[in-house]
């Protein structure tokens, strides 16, 4: 079926946070991104229950920089739960282009949304949105990185690192084992050893990560066409 979809992917700054940097509250980006925050673009541009996002490969068009800069995170005060700023300095990546390729599969832990499974219509409302630049804001790594989109050839143009055989970056966050898409009724996360190879990164499957650590229990959201879900043919209405 026609569920895959390229595109360039690029924007000022971005930040892939290192979860061992959070703690501090002094965050760093990775130097490239992760599935999560490609998976979360995706879904920016087009997403619905029925379906699961794969994130298959990622092509660093760029060089890798960073830029440090002063920052206001909000905090919010234990007591009244007011908001107030502090001050903090974050490392992001400065100038960034990407180049993805995903594709689609039905979610197969949601039955009940079986005769929303078509496949063509679902492929031509994405591929129609992402001509526009997605559905909602994409955002690199966080709200702070404000991103962009637009259909892209898979491997065309020259990448800044197609010349260099291998680049490792050692342990990596994958991203979010959530439970509407796995079955289970626990959140964990994942992680995978990343290699840069001829300036593309390529993805495991969320399956195929050895390394996962459990975060806490987690009960799935519950779906229902006409209820909280759209059908197919009303989302292609709305375009």
């Amino acid at each position: 079926m026609k569920n895959s979809i390229s595109f360039k992917l690029w924007g000022r700054y971005a930040l892939f946070t290192d979860p061992v940097t959070k703690t501090g509250g002094e965050k760093c980006s990775y130097h490239v991104p992760t599935y999560e925050a490609i998976k979360g673009v995706l879904k920016s541009i087009y997403w619905k229950p029925t379906i699961i996002w794969h994130v298959d490969k990622v092509r660093i068009m760029k060089p890798l920089r960073t830029q440090t800069k002063g920052t206001k995170p909000i905090v919010w005060s234990p007591v009244g739960n007011k908001p107030d700023h502090t001050l903090a300095i974050y490392t992001f990546l400065h100038d960034v282009e990407y180049q993805v390729t995903a594709h689609f599969e039905w979610n197969e832990h949601q039955p009940q949304l079986a005769k929303d499974r078509i496949a063509g219509k679902h492929f031509n409302i994405a591929k129609r949105v992402l001509e526009k630049g997605g559905r909602q804001d994409i955002f690199l790594g966080t709200r702070d990185c404000q991103g962009y989109v637009e259909p892209c050839e898979f491997g065309e143009g020259k990448g800044a690192y197609d010349g260099i055989d291998e680049l490792g970056f050692g342990l990596m966050f994958h991203g979010f084992d959530y439970p509407d898409e796995t079955g289970g009724n626990e959140l964990c996360s994942r992680f995978w050893r990343a290699t840069l190879q001829k300036g593309v990164l390529e993805f495991p499957r969320p399956e195929e990560c050895e390394a996962r650590r459990f975060i806490r229990k987690m009960i799935p959201k519950e779906f229902g066409l006409g209820e909280n879900v759209l059908a197919v043919e009303q989302e292609e209405a709305l375009l």
